[in-house]
């Protein structure tokens, strides 16, 4: 247990870092821009992750909201629930989890719409000859054919926007005295913020090897703009309002000294 508080500690340490978090989404665009660069100069050898069959794509990235959702749904509870056990309270945070995950919906759904309404279907990746029987992605593919379209990069919007999620939603920990709850609370809360930090390393990675070995630039670019878009018109525009889920409760330096 002492251990597992240290690490806390240090993780709660570097996210203090004022700087570190107000900087945190221009990691994407940079990785994006620079990723994309050495993609089109074929700098980056193939490795284990170039390839989508890989451990981390698809038992991870392919269900990333599923496991955002799985981590952060009961460390919201718990950390909210230190600030202020009220019913209203911990169902209008929960609401930030519903806006969250229809703006996932939205967006990736909006991509594959566009997809398929700007592609066609092709029976060789040389793309000259079209099948025309085919007028979806999902037909052509299961046809065992190929389909190309303007394919906006899923992976690059959902794998920033769930890190940016998960900054957010694990920022009471910075001022939350785990010291005053009971030892499994304690525990639990301890265990899921590191697994949501564990989880959050993997989002940038794995958006690094989208950014290195898939996907044109601009399709890669766009979204993780959108990504983006949706994390700051909520967390720095909308949530700033009163009726919205509002922002994670944080607990200022003064009451801070009060609690310790």
């Amino acid at each position: 247990m002492a251990a597992l508080d240290v690490f806390v500690d240090n993780l709660v340490a570097l996210w203090r870092v004022t700087a570190f978090r107000q900087n945190f989404h221009w990691i994407f665009l940079l990785i994006s821009l620079v990723g994309s660069f050495l993609k089109e100069l074929e700098l980056v050898p193939q490795t284990y992750f170039s390839s989508s069959r890989n451990f981390l794509n698809v038992y991870f990235v392919k269900v990333s909201w599923g496991w955002t959702l799985l981590l952060l749904t009961p460390f919201l509870l718990l950390s909210n629930a230190s600030f202020s056990r009220s019913v209203s309270f911990l169902s209008q945070r929960l609401l930030s989890l519903v806006v969250a995950t229809a703006i996932w919906y939205v967006c990736t759904e909006t991509f594959v719409y566009i997809e398929d309404v700007t592609g066609s279907c092709y029976e060789t990746r040389t793309m000259e000859v079209i099948n025309k029987e085919f007028t979806s992605k999902a037909s052509c593919r299961h046809a065992g054919f190929h389909w190309q379209g303007y394919d906006i990069s899923g992976h690059s919007f959902i794998l920033a926007y769930s890190a940016l999620f998960i900054m957010e939603e694990t920022a009471p920990m910075v001022s939350l005295k785990t010291a005053s709850l009971s030892a499994l609370p304690r525990m639990v809360l301890s265990l899921l913020y590191v697994a949501l930090n564990f989880i959050m390393v993997i989002w940038v990675w794995m958006f690094a090897c989208t950014s290195v070995y898939f996907h044109d630039p601009i399709h890669k670019l766009l979204g993780t703009i959108c990504g983006l878009l949706g994390w700051y018109l909520t967390y720095r525009v909308w949530y700033l309002k009163p009726l919205s889920p509002g922002l994670p409760p944080q607990l200022h330096l003064k009451e801070q000294k009060q609690h310790a």
